[in-house]
Parts: structure tokens; sequence; C-alpha cells
């Protein structure tokens, strides 16, 4: 009877390890480092990377890059402890500088990068050339002057007070541009992506999200969505707008040529001043409201027009498979 007893407590004991397995190697851990690094003159080149943490970057005054970082680790089935990899990183932060040329981020050990995520927050000189990337965090970006490159695998962007070529692409997360000149190139895979305040050419798109644009100085505008809406005010340049299955609202000045397209969706255009252009407009389904002297050319129908608005000059091409089309 006692021989069976002690069977019984070791199986229970032997069943009752894998379950206490798990726990340990769940265990998690955080820490942090700080860095202080001087730069000389003239432009700073900043790389910031990390896997799942989020990315600030603020421009700051002076010659020195202000570097913070929170980690966070977990420990893995095999290998190094949660508690091991902050020592090892809190110990040799993954900076590397070389003049003005900083890289933040890179850990070439595997096993110590493995369930690590670091956060960034990081003040630097305003003419900063910024590269940053996330796997899955947000990021904010604000006050650089010499132009950007952010990529997130699934956050959302924020970027602001921005001066040269912008690029920002989101996998799945939203992005939000205010305050920018220069060169435009924002994408998202299936967020929203508002403007508000951008002088410059932009090129923007999302596979399945609206686009808002507030556009403040001249430039082309090209933007894409697959099924969102379209709203973009302010335009003064050559346009080019498509949604598949989306609303299109466009207001400013025609200059240059105009295409805008929606595959199910209505297409209103709001034009200041006096504007003079040729238009051709085609719907499928819907009707054609045009409040502007038209002098028609060919045949007239309800869904298709083809004519000069006062003198002509300039393109404005609008097609939609099924909704209205509207000038004011």
């Amino acid at each position: 009877m006692k021989q069976l007893r002690l069977t019984t407590f070791a199986l229970l004991a032997a069943a009752a390890l894998p379950l206490a397995m798990p726990a340990q190697a769940n265990a998690s851990a955080q820490g942090s480092f700080s860095r202080s690094l001087k730069v000389g003159a003239g432009d700073v080149d900043l790389s910031v990377k990390t896997g799942s943490g989020n990315i600030t970057v603020r421009a700051g005054s002076g010659d020195t890059v202000e570097v913070h970082a929170r980690i966070h680790a977990n420990s893995s089935w095999s290998g190094l402890s949660a508690e091991e990899k902050v020592r090892r990183i809190e110990a040799n932060p993954p900076i590397e500088q070389t003049g003005n040329s900083i890289r933040i981020g890179r850990i070439e050990d595997r096993d110590l990068r493995q369930n690590v995520s670091i956060a960034y927050e990081i003040t630097t000189p305003a003419r900063t050339h910024l590269a940053s990337e996330t796997g899955s965090g947000d990021q904010h970006v604000d006050g650089m002057q010499a132009g950007i490159r952010a990529q997130t695998g699934s956050g959302n962007l924020t970027l602001s007070n921005i001066t040269g070529e912008v690029r920002g692409e989101s996998g799945s997360g939203d992005i939000e541009l205010t305050n920018a000149n220069g060169r435009m190139y924002i994408a998202t895979g299936s967020g929203n992506l508002r403007t508000s305040n951008v002088a410059g050419s932009f090129v923007g798109s999302s596979g399945s999200g609206d686009i808002r644009l507030d556009q403040t100085g001249a430039g082309d505008v090209k933007v894409e969505t697959g099924s969102g809406n379209v709203v973009a005010r302010g335009v003064n340049g050559p346009l080019s707008v498509a949604t598949g299955s989306g609303d299109v609202e466009i207001s400013g000045q025609q200059k240059g040529d105009w295409t805008l397209s929606a595959g199910s969706g209505n297409v209103r255009v709001h034009l200041s001043g006096e504007p003079s252009f040729d238009l051709d407009a085609h719907t499928s389904s819907g009707e054609i409201d045009v409040n502007f002297p038209v002098t028609i050319q060919g045949s007239f129908r309800k869904n298709e027009l083809r004519g000069k608005v006062r003198n002509g000059g300039s393109l404005v091409r609008v097609r939609t498979g099924s909704g209205d089309i509207e000038f004011q």
C-alpha cells in the first residue's frame, strides 16, 4: 500500500513539472539605458531600428544626441534568461557612432535579441537625416529638417514639422502627417492617411483606408486607395486620384491635368476663381452636373460630357462606375 502511494505521488510530481517549466520560460524582465552622444557641425545621419518597440524622435538644440531606451525581455525555452538579456543590453547598448553617423538598435547576437523589445526616445539636432524602422510599434517624429524615412510593420506613424523628403510606410497602421514641406511619399496597407498643412509634391496610397489631404503649397498630387474615400483640399497643381469604391471630393485651383477615378463612388469638385479647362466626364449609371459655362463638344448625354469650360485649357478627366459627378 505504501509503495502504491509513493508511486502515485511520484507520478503527480512528474506531471507537475511541465506545468512549472512554461512559467520559468516565459519569465520577463525590464530595464533601461541612456546615452549622450556628441556630434560635430553639419548634418547628422541617424538610423534607429527595433523589433517591436515604439520609436520617438524629436528635434533638439545643441550638438548632442540624447538616447533613452526601455527594455522588455522574455526568457526563451533555451538560452539566456530575461534578466541576463537585460543585464547584457544595459552593459553594452546597441549604439554605434562614427563621427556624425549614428546607428541604434543593431543586435547581432541572435539569442540576445530573441524575445526582446526596446522602445526608444531620442532627441537629436534638427538637421538630422533620419531612417527609423520598427516591426510592430508606433513611431512619432517631430521637427526633422533634413528628411526622414520611417517604417513600421503594423503600428501608426505620426510625423510633424518635417522639411525635406518624407517617406512613411506602415503595413496596417494609420499615418498622420502635419506641417511638412518637401517631397512626400506615404503608404499604408490598410490604415487611414491624414495630412494637414503640407506643401510640395505628394504621393499617397492605402490598400483600404481613407485618404485626406490638406495642401497649402503648390505641388503635384497622386493618391490611390482600394476602397476608401479621398478628400483633397487646397490642391494647387497636377492631380491624380483613384479609389476602388469610395467617394472623391476635391477642392482647390485647377492647374495642370487632373485625372479623377472612382469605381463606384461619387466625384465632387469645388474650384475657386474662374477656372478654364477641358472637361471629359463619364459615369456608367450616375448623373453629371457642371455649374460652369461649358461649350459642349460632340453629342450630349446624361452620363457623358466632353467640352470646354470657358476658354478651355488643361484636361480634367473624370470617371466613375455608378456614382454622380458634380462640378461647382
